[in-house]
């Protein structure tokens, strides 16, 4: 399990040098290849040519390629110094370079947005897998009956409609009309009874599309273990029902849950722009969006990071959970 375990470390590094090196080239050299400027979409397009100079000479866009990728790779780990609104600047903590509207370091933004998004994410995904797989188990078990059409026309609902209706229609119902709850979001340190009523919501919503997804791909891998031999053979041996759905059918079905698991999570830790948009989350969805229409490439960036990093970590969690599942795993 050791040697597994440092194998996909080892390669969750590799492959987090590379996606460094990737998006370093999409957001400062593929640009300047097809007659972009980077300084100017900095200083504007109304800047004079010794004003653009100026900033293509701070931000060392006319050094040799591999000294930019030396100071990206120090920036975003050891942090760097830069000369910022003609003051020099030092971050001495990882930076992520510097906003090319506020001039101020990626990183702090970042940090302070962040664990709403990871909140939201983790909030959600608890309670997507434990209804999403709960309800495709009984679906699968109970196949044809009430239950079953039941939660499957819910499941395609809530797979159907988007999470902008399903945040606003959620917000009308319970918070303006019914007012059971205040959906005004508190930071936690204020308030956690505050922080819980303002993040239930968010959290219902976003879980409710992810688990309608989760309980069809449960229901549809459940159903074809269950025809199985070795599920065939484990009743006939006069083992308990229980025993053969949790032991023996649970541990094949959650092989694929895993997996969508890590992306989708992944994923949403990146920013869950749609439901922190609807609920107004200070989270990093929106500063993504202020980011993309402002073309701030050093926080689009900065947020692109962040993701990658969010999906190596899931991912890694993912195939650990894989090698405690089915020990066979260990020896790939």
């Amino acid at each position: 399990m050791l040697a597994y375990l440092i194998r996909r470390l080892f390669a969750a590094a590799v492959m987090l040098v590379v996606i460094v090196m990737v998006v370093f080239g999409i957001f400062f050299l593929v640009p300047k290849w097809v007659g972009v400027d980077v300084a100017l979409s900095f200083v504007g397009k109304q800047a004079d040519p010794a004003a653009v100079e100026g900033v293509r000479e701070k931000l060392g866009l006319g050094d040799p390629v591999y000294l930019q990728i030396w100071e990206f790779f120090k920036g975003i780990f050891v942090g760097r110094t830069y000369a910022g609104g003609g003051d020099v600047v030092h971050c001495a903590a990882p930076c992520f370079g510097y906003s090319f509207r506020s001039e101020q370091a990626v990183w702090p933004v970042l940090t302070e947005r962040f664990p709403v998004t990871l909140a939201l994410a983790l909030g959600a995904a608890v309670l997507w897998l434990v209804f999403g797989v709960a309800a495709g188990v009984l679906s699968a078990l109970k196949r044809g009956s009430l239950w079953d059409r039941g939660a499957m026309i819910v499941a395609l609902a809530g797979v159907s409609l988007p999470i902008y209706f399903t945040g606003l229609l959620s917000l009308a119902i319970f918070a303006f009309g019914l007012k059971l709850i205040d959906a005004q979001y508190v930071p936690f340190d204020q308030s956690v009874g505050g922080w819980f009523g303002g993040m239930i919501l968010p959290w219902i919503t976003l879980a409710f599309l992810y688990a309608a997804m989760y309980a069809r791909i449960t229901r549809a891998t459940m159903l074809e273990i269950l025809g199985e031999d070795y599920i065939r053979t484990a009743r006939a041996k006069g083992l308990r029902e229980q025993t053969v759905i949790g032991k023996h059918a649970m541990r094949s079905t959650m092989t694929p849950i895993l997996t969508m698991l890590g992306m989708d999570l992944g994923a949403l830790i990146g920013g869950a722009i749609l439901t922190e948009t609807t609920f107004s989350l200070p989270g990093l969805g929106q500063k993504v969006l202020d980011a993309i229409k402002n073309q701030d490439l050093p926080f689009i960036l900065g947020v692109t990071l962040i993701t990658s990093l969010a999906v190596l970590i899931a991912n890694l969690v993912v195939d650990i959970l894989y090698a405690v599942i089915d020990p066979r795993v260990r020896l790939s």
